[in-house]
Formats: C-alpha cells, structure tokens, sequence
C-alpha cells in the first residue's frame, strides 16, 4: 500500500520535526516546507494527497499557499491551516479560499492525526 503524502508548512522547526516525526510513526511520508514559497514548490512537484500549513509564514502565507492550490495548480487537495488563538477573520479567510479544515496553535498532534484519518477513510 502506498503511504498517503503530506507536504507540511510550518516554520516552527521545533513544531515541524515534532509534527514530521508523529506523523510518520502514523505511516505517512511528510516533506517539511519552511514557508509558504518552498510549499508551493513542494505542492507541485510531489502532488501531496494532503497539505498541512501555517497561516503565519515568511513570503507566502498560509492563506496565499491556500489561495495558490485552489486558483492556480485548480488543485482540491485537501488543506488544512493552523493559526494562533484569536485570528478569526484569517480563519474566515481561509475558509473562503478552500481550506477544509483550522486548527488552533498550540494543539495537540494526536488531535491532528485523526483530523487526517477522517479525510483519508
């Protein structure tokens, strides 16, 4: 069976490698995007079953990446952004740009990995 790809983009590094190790102990092969402009790189080149990002990136934002999928590549892959507490209106955003799913920072990686499971049953 071929493991289910994810591009994560986060430049939290401490965050990311907690994340790229929880995930890959689940099964998946995640490739780590340190912002949104080598997400977009990765997006296109590896054509992820699923992309994980953070709204707030160098370069490109979370949103633009979502916006990017959605408008340019036409690409439903399914996205989902995680944000600090209290960005309501970029959630909002997101939404409108195609996001399929928000997490809030800090949040739990156990959490995260059956929010993926949902979307890949």
């Amino acid at each position: 069976m071929q493991r289910s790809k994810i591009v994560l983009a986060e430049d939290n590094s401490t965050l990311s490698l907690l994340l790229k190790y929880r995930l890959e102990k689940e099964g998946y092969e995640v490739l780590v995007a340190v912002d949104g402009k080598e997400a977009v790189e990765l997006v296109e080149s590896h054509k992820p079953d699923m992309v994980l990002a953070d709204i707030m990136m160098p370069f490109y934002s979370g949103l633009e990446v979502v916006s990017y999928i959605r408008n340019k590549l036409k690409k439903d892959t399914p996205i989902i952004i995680f944000s600090s507490a209290g960005q309501e209106e970029m959630v909002l955003k997101a939404f409108n740009l195609g996001a399929n799913d928000f997490m809030t920072k800090p949040f739990s990686p156990n959490e995260l990995v059956i929010r993926l499971k949902r979307f890949f049953s």
